[in-house]
């Protein structure tokens, strides 16, 4: 029973939007009137549904919920460049480019110009709890349309879109329009192993095996057999097709074995951070409901959802009286279908008084 809880979704309405968005309303209003939440008497929803608008677009959706035990909670109106208490439950999903309580951009088309349209880019509130403010960001950032394009050259094609657009949107958060505070970044950032290494790592002693296309001499599909044992198939490799002969090795340990390929947060060191990642990758899992562990062979799984944050959030987060206990990192339903993406979460305790160096208070707050 957190006392602030932050939910960010991406692809609200699904990959058939225009027929499935009329379910997302009555979805959240079912979970507004659920007795789950029941004790949360302050919300704001904000859900781009507004799919008309391909100019705006990114079918993003950022949920706060506020228990009725949580006093003094404030959020900020960017246009009047000031706090407002909150009070009351409030849904926006027409226009939020009018709505003054966030900040909301697409991506510009040029960032991904082998996509004729996407729907990424992200959403930005600002909350003050007590005396400590923070910035909290919705973000989907670009995936790989090709495994055989992310697998050509190391680090691949895509990482470098990523790179160019998530640096976008930090220099954007931290620009000079406001007052710099805390941020958490957290969504689907679509971040991919290095797919060249791990390819090298699973077939270090296999034979490669190269298909092309018979009118263009394209790169179809590449079969990594063994040397022997009757030459089985150990990985076979094509755009939307990453068929291993084990994905176990994905699961075991909690997949640290792979972290070393997770490498597209290197050179954001200085500007983001996250805590030790104890989890399986989180995607492509299989949407099977009987299939809760299994992941899918359409990618190399990988760590997308992830909660990252800035230098003086990670100081909020690991306060000395913040114990181990209050202090989770981790996904949700392990073994049960959550879609193709698990859900990641970060739960800690926030306390009032840790926006000021010499603060006395002791008042505690638990966010989700």
């Amino acid at each position: 029973m957190p006392h602030f809880i932050a939910v960010h979704c991406q692809e609200v309405g699904g990959k058939n939007y225009e027929a499935s968005m009329s379910h997302v309303d009555c979805f959240v209003k079912e979970l507004l009137s659920s007795d789950a939440m029941k004790e949360y008497n302050r919300v704001r929803v904000y859900l781009d549904e507004n799919y008309k608008s391909q100019e705006h677009f990114t079918a993003l959706g950022s949920c706060y919920f506020l228990h009725e035990s949580l006093k003094n909670i404030q959020q900020f109106d960017f246009k009047a460049k000031k706090f407002k208490k909150v009070v009351g439950k409030e849904i926006y999903s027409d226009t939020l480019e009018s709505t003054p309580m966030l900040e909301k951009e697409k991506f510009p088309q040029d960032y991904f110009p082998e996509c004729k349209w996407s729907r990424k880019g992200f959403i930005r509130t600002r909350w003050a709890l007590a005396d400590c403010a923070f910035d909290l960001v919705n973000i989907h950032l670009f995936h790989d349309a090709s495994n055989i394009l992310a697998w050509e050259k190391s680090p691949s094609f895509y990482s470098g879109t990523r790179q160019k657009a998530l640096g976008f949107v930090l220099d954007r958060i931290t620009d000079q329009r406001f007052e710099k505070v805390p941020y958490f970044v957290f969504g689907d950032f679509n971040f991919r192993l290095d797919t060249r290494q791990v390819v090298e790592s699973l077939c270090s002693t296999a034979t490669m095996q190269t298909v092309r296309l018979g009118d263009t001499n394209e790169v179809d599909k590449l079969i990594f057999r063994e040397s022997e044992n009757d030459r089985k198939v150990v990985l076979q490799l094509e755009k939307k097709l990453f068929n291993y002969i084990n994905q176990d090795v994905f699961r075991e340990n909690n997949g640290t074995l792979f972290l070393q390929f997770d490498s597209e947060l290197s050179c954001f060191k200085e500007r983001l951070h996250e805590l030790e990642i104890s989890f399986p990758p989180s995607y492509p899992y299989s949407e099977d409901s009987s299939q809760g562990k299994q992941y899918m062979n359409t990618r190399c799984p990988a760590w997308c959802d992830r909660v990252l944050m800035s230098a003086t959030a990670k100081d909020l987060v690991l306060k000395p009286e913040n114990e181990e206990k209050n202090l989770v990192y981790d996904n949700i339903g392990p073994n049960v279908c959550m879609g193709d993406h698990k859900p990641v979460y970060l739960s800690f305790r926030l306390t009032a008084g840790a926006g000021k160096a010499n603060a006395n208070k002791h008042k505690c707050c638990n966010v989700q």
